[in-house]
């Protein structure tokens, strides 16, 4: 019989979700009172708009976005390499058995936004989307 593991198309459990927000809320709390000393971070405001936990809740993913979006990997790899400390940090603050891991990843939903923005707004598309559809009672009236 073939080994059950979960799926990355599997929704996050209610636990995973209350366990990342918790965190997200605790990452963004010690990067806005600045508690992580290093000259790449410091002056920056960097906002934290998802954290996911692994199913074990022993890895979070940290999706970062430097305002103004420029130096995003320098901020990557200070945040990195500041990993240990910060997971300490977060030890102190938010109660669980194991400290997670963590991993940091550019968040890139607004770009992918945008990509989808431009899209809908091009002339075919949008005359597309304007064009009644036959048999709808709501566009009859």
């Amino acid at each position: 019989m073939p080994r059950l593991t979960p799926s990355s198309s599997k929704a996050p459990s209610q636990r995973q979700l209350r366990v990342a927000e918790l965190i997200r809320h605790a990452i963004a709390d010690i990067l806005q009172r600045g508690e992580i000393m290093d000259p790449v971070l410091e002056g920056k405001v960097i906002t934290v708009p998802e954290v996911r936990m692994s199913p074990d809740l022993k890895v979070a993913t940290v999706y970062v976005m430097p305002l103004g979006g420029g130096d995003g990997e320098a901020v990557i790899k200070a945040l990195a390499s500041h990993a240990k400390y910060l997971r300490g940090l977060i030890a102190r603050r938010v109660t669980m058995k194991y400290a997670p891991n963590f991993r940091f990843l550019i968040d890139t939903t607004f770009d992918y936004a945008s990509k989808v923005d431009t899209l809908l707004r091009q002339p075919d598309v949008s005359r597309d989307l304007e064009q009644k559809l036959p048999g709808r009672e709501e566009d009859e009236e």
